[in-house]
């Protein structure tokens, strides 16, 4: 069972880039927390950071037709400008599961419009690294339910 863990801007500067708001962990911290928890689950993932929105719709095109289970999205920034991203999912054949660390919606105003939230299958906010792992959860359930 493949998911794919896809994380835009800045994420790359996770544990340095406002650790108030988005912790201490970095992304290299929460990529082995995940690994360990999908190799519990049975689940084998694939991890891509980009800076560049263009890459990330490359990232998620490349996904179709090859049987995933899912992915997890964190837009960063593109969460509020993107349509693309929004269409990318939408033309794909799996589930994607938008993850935010921090709770956008008690943030300034213009965080609280997702462009990726109508194309995904759900939202998990403001939990910090922990909504990563109930996304993977998440989508190891569906898998699982779809045989």
């Amino acid at each position: 069972m493949e998911i794919w863990v896809l994380n835009g801007p800045n994420l790359n500067m996770l544990g340095i880039r406002e650790p108030d708001i988005y912790g201490r962990m970095t992304l290299a911290d929460l990529n082995a927390m995940l690994t360990e928890t999908a190799r519990e689950l049975g689940a084998h993932l694939d991890f891509f950071q980009s800076n560049h929105e263009g890459a990330l719709i490359d990232r998620i095109h490349a996904g179709y037709g090859r049987g995933l289970a899912g992915a997890i999205l964190n837009p960063g920034g593109l969460t509020h400008t993107s349509i693309a991203l929004h269409d990318a999912i939408k033309a794909v054949d799996y589930p994607v599961v938008e993850v935010h660390l921090s709770n956008v919606a008690r943030r300034e105003p213009w965080r609280s419009h997702s462009y990726v939230a109508a194309a995904a299958v759900g939202t998990i906010a403001g939990l910090g690294w922990r909504g990563y792992e109930l996304a993977l959860r998440y989508l190891v359930g569906v898998a699982a339910e779809r045989g």
